[in-house]
């Protein structure tokens, strides 16, 4: 087994429940110093650190060490993760099957907007952003809206300590001209990038709400080079993001 995690002991208890996890049965302590091969009083601290913790649990006998309630339930809620996310790139993928153009879903991560998820066109023109990217709020779509949606008070703080660099000669770098269209992406209900981020690609984004609330957790994006559709023509898709944004706000639960 992996020992190069030596001065990480965080990380060498969770490869010693990975390791648990993947057996068929409960394992005593030589078995599982034979499988790990790290030294027997190293393995005994680590099972009674999980132990204690409540993430094993001891078999009648003592001996052999099981998996314990508190894991089981994690194991279930991260199952229970996995299936939305596959839930939320189905729609993503629907809709992109749709538009014919990339769409991504992001949330808001400090002062940065962060992608959780992306589904890519079929064309070979496109600008490929994965998953954990991180672009600026005031330029992109997703981060004018989530600004937007903000109450007044923690709006003026983030803009206060945030610089507004420029990117391309559309990019809004004033703050008056910033707030201004702020209030008009609030009223509309949608937010641009009109070649604002990256020269020749343009992006409409909608809020993806909490269930029952008006909230934004997350935002829904379409984006594409303006030299396939322009942003009149990706504006025109709203209706069908707003679809997918309500189906996608149904898995936040």
């Amino acid at each position: 087994m992996n020992t190069d995690t030596e001065s990480s002991p965080g990380l060498r208890l969770m490869e010693l429940l990975d390791l648990i996890t993947r057996q068929d049965k409960a394992l005593a302590l030589p078995e599982l110093v034979a499988l790990t091969g790290w030294p027997k009083p190293t393995v005994h601290r680590m099972l009674a650190q999980l132990e204690t913790g409540g993430w094993l649990q001891r078999e009648p006998g003592g001996r052999h060490f099981a998996l314990a309630p508190r894991l089981l339930r994690l194991s279930e809620a991260a199952l229970s993760t996995s299936a939305r996310q596959g839930v939320r790139h189905a729609v993503l993928r629907q809709l992109v099957s749709e538009v014919g153009e990339s769409c991504n879903l992001t949330a808001l991560s400090g002062a940065d907007v962060v992608y959780l998820d992306r589904v890519e066109s079929a064309f070979p023109l496109r600008l490929e952003l994965r998953p954990g990217t991180r672009v600026p709020m005031h330029c992109s779509a997703s981060g004018k809206l989530f600004l937007a949606w903000m109450n007044a008070r923690q709006r003026r703080t983030l803009l206060d300590g945030m610089a507004l660099p420029r990117y391309t000669a559309n990019t809004l770098t004033e703050r008056a001209a910033l707030e201004a269209e702020l209030q008009v992406i609030r009223r509309d209900g949608h937010a641009v990038d009109a070649e604002e981020f990256v020269d020749g690609l343009v992006c409409v984004a909608v809020p993806v709400f909490a269930p029952g609330q008006r909230t934004v957790r997350c935002a829904l994006a379409l984006q594409a080079p303006a030299a396939r559709m322009t942003l009149a023509q990706a504006r025109l898709q709203l209706p069908r993001l707003t679809l997918a944004a309500q189906a996608l706000a149904r898995t936040l639960g």
